[in-house]
């Protein structure tokens, strides 16, 4: 698995054909607001030219890349978390999702009516986060409202969670997410997991413009790039239309389209992309005859941890992991040339995994 990537946004932005064209999915998309009334999911192959390599060596029977998946979510309004428009159902999909990507409109279109009567990314990136911001506060003051009564019985783990949860409804009452906190302490983050805060979660724009503005941008992807620079936050510039195109080619006339167009990779590959880098994601591969797979795992696993990916028993039962690095299989075009050439090497239980590693586990259970 890669993870689970919330898609949200006003209505009328675009969310809908960016979904449709990165997943291939069919969901409707049309020029009314809420066109999109259940989450509609997607799951989409990670693009990975090392995996194609390695495919190409070995010719298996089974190629499994890792997997990301899309939530498109409903496009909230000013009032979504007290049940405006389709409201409290939506904002608590997100809660689902690993990441966050925000699609901001960045294009003028007179046939496309926008929400709020005109185009201004840096207002609808404001009521969105608004809206996600006022229903944590919502969710914390209940836990608030909870942590209370457990801690008047002197319950310690109740005051210290207690404490947790008031210097959140601090933060989230002035107006900072609660990923601003996240660190502050180990109940800090305990609380935050339990609670799955919108706020907490990592999140990236994805600037929706014309087909000739998105290698150059415009004047409203500045404004956005801008107002992004001030959260640390980043911006993916996508054509919509474009990845709609995209969508229904065939995997060479893709790459032609793409260098016509002057794009080294397309809007999905970008997403992704940005949302392995956030969430701090990283894959290696297992490969032979029968199977060459993707698997992902998170920046700082050790050998048995990725054993783990795999499956408990291997975790449980490591002994040790033989592993070769992509650069050096590509460079010697097998793992038995990289082995007669010394680069495969025996490592154990403190063996931080590095991306693009080829593992064998030995295990025993």
């Amino acid at each position: 698995m890669g993870f689970k990537c919330g898609i949200v946004g006003l209505p009328n932005v675009g969310k809908s054909t960016i979904f449709n064209a990165i997943t291939n999915a069919g969901a409707e998309a049309a020029n009314y607001p809420f066109c999109t009334i259940e989450p509609n999911v997607g799951m989409v192959s990670v693009p990975d030219s090392r995996l194609d390599e390695l495919v190409k060596v070995y010719n298996p029977k089974s190629i499994v890349p890792a997997v990301t998946e899309f939530v498109d979510i409903a496009g909230l309004v000013k009032g979504a978390a007290q049940g405006e428009g389709l409201g409290n159902q939506f904002l608590t999909h997100i809660r689902e999702c690993e990441a966050i990507m925000e699609v901001v409109r960045c294009f003028d279109d007179e046939n496309i009516v926008h929400v709020s009567g005109s185009v201004d990314p840096v207002r609808d990136v404001e009521v969105i986060e608004m809206e996600l911001m006022l229903k944590d506060i919502d969710t914390v003051e209940k836990r608030i409202a909870t942590e209370t009564k457990s801690a008047r019985t002197g319950n310690a783990e109740a005051k210290a969670r207690l404490a947790a949860c008031e210097l959140l409804q601090k933060t989230l009452a002035e107006g900072k997410p609660a990923r601003t906190v996240m660190h502050d302490s180990d109940e800090m983050e305990a609380v935050l997991k339990d609670l799955c805060l919108l706020t907490a979660k990592p999140i990236f724009y994805c600037a929706n413009v014309k087909e000739d503005d998105v290698l150059t941008g415009n004047a409203y992807v500045d404004k956005l790039k801008e107002y992004a620079k001030q959260s640390g936050h980043e911006v993916i510039v996508i054509s919509g239309k474009i990845e709609e195109e995209l969508s229904a080619m065939e995997p060479a006339d893709k790459a032609e389209f793409l260098k016509e167009l002057g794009m080294k990779e397309s809007g999905l590959d970008a997403v992704v992309r940005k949302g392995y880098e956030i969430l701090g994601l990283r894959t290696f591969f297992t490969a032979g005859e029968k199977e060459c797979r993707a698997w992902t795992f998170n920046a700082g696993y050790k050998a048995p941890q990725c054993a783990g990916v795999i499956h408990t028993d291997f975790e449980r039962g490591f002994i040790r992991a033989e592993t070769l690095s992509f650069e050096d299989f590509r460079k010697h075009g097998s793992w038995n040339a990289a082995k007669e050439a010394g680069l495969v090497r025996t490592e154990g239980k403190d063996y931080l995994v590095q991306d693009g590693d080829i593992m064998y586990f030995l295990f025993n259970v």
